[in-house]
This record gives C-alpha cells, sequence and structure tokens, in this order.
C-alpha cells in the first residue's frame, strides 16, 4: 500500500471513531437511540461519504477508487450503520443515473441521493411477472409531458415509506415483451398510488402491494429511451446483485454481533479454538466462502466500474451470497440450539429474539431480487454463454 493511501486509511479511521457516535459502538443497532443514527447519518452524508465514489458536483466525496475501498472497509471494520432503505439509492439507482441519465436528471436527483433526503422504492416484480420480470403488464399511456401509469407491483420493499419509486411500465403492448418496457421515476405521494403492506414470516412488513390508478410521471423523468428500459433495469440488477453478492446486507448486517461472534459466544473456546470441532469446521468453511465471495464481487465492481466487463456476474455474486447467508443463520440457530427458537416473552435475551426473525427472514433471501433458478439460467446464458 502506497504511503499517501495507508495516510488516508489512518485519516478516515481516526474520522469514523470520532463521528460514530458511541451508543452505536456497541450493543445491536435494533433498537438503538434515534438521535445517535441521525447524528451518525448527518455527519456520514456532509461529509458524502455514503456515496464517496460519486462526483462532488452530485453530493458524492469525489474519491478515487482505491480511497473509496478505505472508506467501505473502514466503515464496515467498524460496522457502521447505514440509513435504511438507502441501498435503493445509493447502490441501484445511483450508478444507474450516473450512467444512463440525462445531466438535469443527475443534477435533480444524485444530490438528493447521495445526502439520503428521499427515501426509494423497486417497482419491477408484478402478481404475474416474478422470476419472468419481462412479462409485466403495468401500463403508461403518454399524455403530452406525462405518462399515465395503471397497473399492480408486488414484493416491493420499503413502498410504504418511499418517497419516490423507479419503475419498469409497458408503454408497447403490441411489441416483444423485452421491447415495449419503460424505465421512469415518479413520486409516490400523489392521487392514483395506493399502498398494502404485507406481514411476512419473521412478523416484519417490509413488503408491500402497490396500486396504481392513473398516477402520473413526468416524461422528463424517463431514464433511457422510450421502449428501451429494458437495458437500463439489466443494469440497474447488476448492480443490485453485485451489491448483494459482496455485503452483508439486510437484518444480519444490522446486528452489531457477527455470527462468528455468536457462535464463539455460544460454544465457547478450547484451547483458543471453538470446543466443537464440527462447528469449528463448518465455520471456518462458512468465513472462507464469505472471504471468497466478497473478494470475487470486489473484482466485479472494479471490472465493471472501469468498462472492462460487461458480463452478468452479479448473478453468481447473488446465487452464492443467498445461499451463504442461509447457511450462516443455520450454524447460528445451530449454535443456539432452544434459545434459538423464541418468538417473544420472557426466557429469551433480545439478541436471540433478532436472531431467530433473522433466520426466519433470510428463508427469502433465494427468492426476492430474482430466485435462485433465475440466477442460474443467467449465469448460463450471460455468463457462460451457454446457447439455449
Amino acid at each position: 500500500m502506497s504511503e499517501s493511501l495507508d495516510a488516508f486509511r489512518q485519516e478516515a479511521r481516526a474520522w469514523i471513531q470520532e463521528s460514530l457516535p458511541e451508543e452505536l459502538k456497541s450493543g445491536p443497532r435494533r433498537g438503538a437511540p434515534k438521535e445517535a443514527l441521525d447524528r451518525w447519518f448527518q455527519a456520514l452524508t456532509g461529509k458524502g461519504w455514503l456515496t464517496p465514489d460519486w462526483p462532488t458536483e452530485y453530493g458524492g466525496g469525489g474519491l478515487d477508487r482505491k480511497q473509496t475501498q478505505v472508506v467501505k472497509q473502514e466503515l464496515k471494520k467498524a460496522r457502521a450503520p447505514v440509513p435504511p432503505a438507502s441501498a435503493f439509492g445509493t447502490r441501484m439507482l445511483g450508478p444507474t443515473l450516473l450512467e444512463f441519465g440525462t445531466e438535469e436528471q443527475k443534477l435533480e436527483f444524485l444530490p438528493q441521493i447521495s445526502r439520503h433526503e428521499v427515501q426509494w422504492c423497486q417497482g419491477y416484480s408484478e402478481p404475474g411477472a416474478g422470476s419472468d420480470l419481462a412479462s409485466l403488464q403495468t401500463r403508461a399511456v403518454r399524455e403530452g409531458d406525462e405518462y399515465v401509469i395503471t397497473g399492480q407491483k408486488i414484493w416491493t420493499t420499503g413502498a410504504d415509506k418511499a418517497d419516490w419509486i423507479f419503475c419498469l411500465v409497458r408503454t408497447d403492448p403490441d411489441a416483444a415483451k423485452h421491447d415495449g418496457i419503460s424505465f421512469v421515476l415518479f413520486p409516490m405521494h400523489q392521487p392514483g398510488v395506493k399502498v398494502s403492506p404485507l406481514t411476512l414470516i419473521d412478523g416484519n412488513a417490509d413488503f408491500s402491494q402497490v396500486f396504481f390508478d392513473g398516477a402520473r410521471a413526468k416524461v422528463a423523468h424517463l431514464i433511457g429511451p422510450e421502449n428501451g428500459g429494458w437495458t437500463v433495469a439489466k443494469r440497474l440488477l447488476q448492480h443490485e446483485r453485485t451489491t448483494d453478492g459482496g455485503s452483508e446486507g439486510g437484518i444480519t448486517g444490522a446486528m452489531k454481533e457477527t455470527f462468528v461472534d455468536l457462535v464463539k459466544r455460544e460454544v465457547g473456546l478450547r484451547d483458543g479454538v471453538l470446543a466443537d470441532a464440527t462447528l469449528r469446521q463448518r465455520t471456518a468453511a462458512q468465513e472462507m466462502e464469505a472471504n471468497a465471495l466478497r473478494l470475487t464481487m470486489r473484482r466485479a465492481g472494479e471490472e465493471a466500474r472501469a468498462g472492462q466487463s460487461t458480463r452478468d456476474i452479479g448473478s453468481l455474486g447473488k446465487y452464492r451470497w443467498a445461499n451463504m447467508v442461509k447457511a450462516e443463520q443455520d450454524l447460528a440457530m445451530q449454535a443456539l440450539g432452544a434459545q434459538g427458537l423464541g418468538w417473544e416473552g420472557p426466557g429469551f435475551e433480545a439478541v436471540e429474539l433478532q436472531r431467530t426473525k433473522a433466520w426466519l427472514t433470510t428463508r427469502s433471501d433465494s427468492i426476492w431480487g430474482g430466485t435462485n433458478e433465475v440466477q442460474l439460467n443467467v449465469i448460463a446464458k450471460r455468463v457462460l454463454e451457454i446457447p439455449e
């Protein structure tokens, strides 16, 4: 590492330690004081480090690739939280706008995203268009300088809290199913938009059904060409899957204690290693899998940013990540034993109840964002280039 980059790492580490409130340096993040979270998010976005590699004119930190990697590593090492649902704006829509948006669209939306002033949701899945996304039927009919939107989305994460939605709509019903789709942005808080939350197996209602009945989007907020939205949509999915594959997101990422910490605490150590030989071997294998995946997805992300690869390797990351996270939670449950089976009431600590819900939540990781079967098809066609 160069001396200047090492100095930057020390500077970044010191800033995080100074800025991260004491309440967030220990204990579970869920239930952390809102005032402390707000204070941290304000410091993080003020420095531009929620989007460290974006240009400063769009609200980013203006850092180069290596500096950005250092910031992400130090934030992760400190297990510093990021604003909830920020991934939709910072990791999915933002990079897509940087590639496909007009200068006016970038200046309108990116600074808001980098400051986490607007919450976004993703209008992709429909009741009849989940795994076969391109068969979506939500219609957008142009009237002057607006589109009038009618249809339904489902499994829309955070829709009940979102201010805006990036949405796939069918603008040419007579075209081939991949050719008549457009990618538009429009506000959720308007007549003609109804959100109905769905309660999931873990007791949370993070997903919603969303109904559109005459909702309106400005033509100026069409991203990419009309009927050319499938290309934009696929690129965004690459960002989503690359992020998933390299992240420790979701409910497990929201925990202060890693699954390795949990296994060590529950099983105990003997001569400096886990006392249970079977769990020790499985835990070591999990860690090796996690590190290999993290490095692979980091390489894929750097290649994509450098324009050196357009292969949809994000699907590989999503597939491996989903299986890995489920296996981690299975290990955590094995280590917890009966204490991992609580739902509420006395007899269970908060962290144990959190782990039970995390285990339930991760059952869906091989479904959302494209099922494992969809990812395997993408890997076969676009990565391995196996003919149909």
